[in-house]
């Protein structure tokens, strides 16, 4: 089956000497694996390596066998021309690290239009702003809402979150959960749209914990979800 679609590039791996195979999240069928034949070789071929670096929007015509095989693309086109998002050292290292988190959270084959536009429009914001130091905290938190696993905000003002549960709690459990400093920062960032991040003053140590803290609850709630290497970079950069 021919299909026309919208889709966000997660990670390609090389394959064999002149092919990739991409993990690709599509607007119409979601999660799809493409294998890339040649394309490291080809110079005059419609399909280039570099519309596949972590994040790119792309329009593609693709052949969908759906029988959990590798998929065909035959036409590629940029949909939205990124101005920074791989030229600028801390928002690529923090692609990097986000492709991966969706890589290892996004699982299903089938249309999630929700989460399509989502992530569409948020990368399209990290590209245009400047201020994006907790970019990444607000993001994950949102996607948890796709997930299925976003916490409940009913009664915030308690003094602790358990991470197991996703939700707030007058004592600790033997869950791991979220406290004193830690805590206020997650309630600030869950409270808070991309726009007013920056209000948000966090020194490095606060904001490592908290993406510690925010990879951990993607563990507890997702199966097979495995940590994402590219987290030392990201540190590394905020430092």
């Amino acid at each position: 089956m021919q299909v026309t679609t919208k889709a966000i590039v997660l990670t390609s791996l090389k394959y064999g000497d002149t092919s990739l195979i991409a993990k690709v999240f599509t607007a119409s069928d979601g999660l799809k694996s493409y294998l890339l034949k040649g394309v490291l070789a080809s110079k005059k071929g419609k399909l280039k390596t570099a519309y596949f670096q972590p994040l790119t929007q792309l329009e593609i015509v693709a052949n969908h066998k759906n029988k959990g095989t590798l998929e065909s693309i035959r036409e590629v086109k940029v949909n939205y021309h990124y101005q920074t998002l791989h030229t600028d050292i801390t928002k690529n290292s923090m692609t990097l690290f986000l492709a991966e988190m969706l890589a290892n959270s996004i699982h299903e084959e089938e249309q999630n239009e929700e989460l399509f536009e989502y992530l569409e429009a948020a990368f399209q914001w990290l590209d245009a702003h400047d201020e994006i130091a907790n970019f990444h905290l607000r993001f994950l938190m949102n996607l948890t809402r796709y997930l299925g696993f976003y916490p409940d905000t009913n009664v915030m003002h308690l003094p602790f979150f358990d991470l197991l549960e996703g939700e707030f709690t007058t004592l600790p459990s033997l869950n791991p959960v979220l406290s004193g400093e830690n805590l206020i920062f997650f309630k600030k960032v869950l409270g808070t749209n991309f726009d007013a991040l920056s209000m948000i003053k966090m020194n490095k140590k606060n904001r490592q914990e908290l993406l510690h803290s925010l990879v951990l609850y993607f563990e507890l709630h997702l199966q097979g979800f495995r940590k994402p290497k590219s987290l030392a970079i990201l540190n590394e950069v905020f430092s």
